[in-house]
């Protein structure tokens, strides 16, 4: 669907100020946790399915990268939401970081749960939390891709 750029309140490009080489390193940090959320929902399933206490190991430590790599992620992209005056003054990109930031806190809570419990925490709350990890990463990455495919935020030049 076609939008109007002059309705648009970020027409003009806005340009990534936090990048390497001009590619935006929030962009680049985001594949990781997201990756990690849904191999951590694998080895939950695998889990359920097998009872091999190595899919337990798999969990905590996706579950663990995800998290590390998620706050990576939202340094970034909390840098480029605050330096950045045309991001910041629309309401989409604030729905994209609250959902970010209630994706984290959940695989911190999936995170910290199995390093206290071990393999008794998988099911069903780790579980459930990686179900919800996988809604969050859904409605956040929907919300992000809004940002750079309709409003081109952090991409250079102009596809029109």
């Amino acid at each position: 669907m076609s939008q109007d750029r002059t309705q648009d309140p970020f027409a003009g490009n806005v340009a990534s100020s936090v990048h390497v080489a001009g590619h935006p390193i929030h962009v680049m940090l985001v594949t990781f946790p997201i990756a990690l959320v849904c191999a951590t929902l694998g080895a939950d399933l695998f889990y359920w399915w097998s009872a091999d206490p190595f899919f337990v190991r798999v969990g905590l430590w996706t579950s663990g990268w995800g998290f590390a790599m998620g706050v990576a992620a939202a340094a970034s992209g909390t840098a480029e939401l605050l330096l950045v005056r045309g991001i910041r003054r629309s309401a989409e990109p604030w729905s994209h970081a609250v959902a970010a930031m209630m994706l984290l806190s959940v695989i911190g809570a999936n995170w910290g749960l199995r390093l206290l419990e071990g393999a008794s925490a998988v099911l069903p709350w780790g579980l459930f939390l990686s179900v919800l990890g996988l809604v969050f990463v859904g409605l956040a990455g929907w919300h992000g891709g809004k940002l750079v495919f309709e409003h081109q935020i952090g991409v250079e030049g102009s596809k029109d």
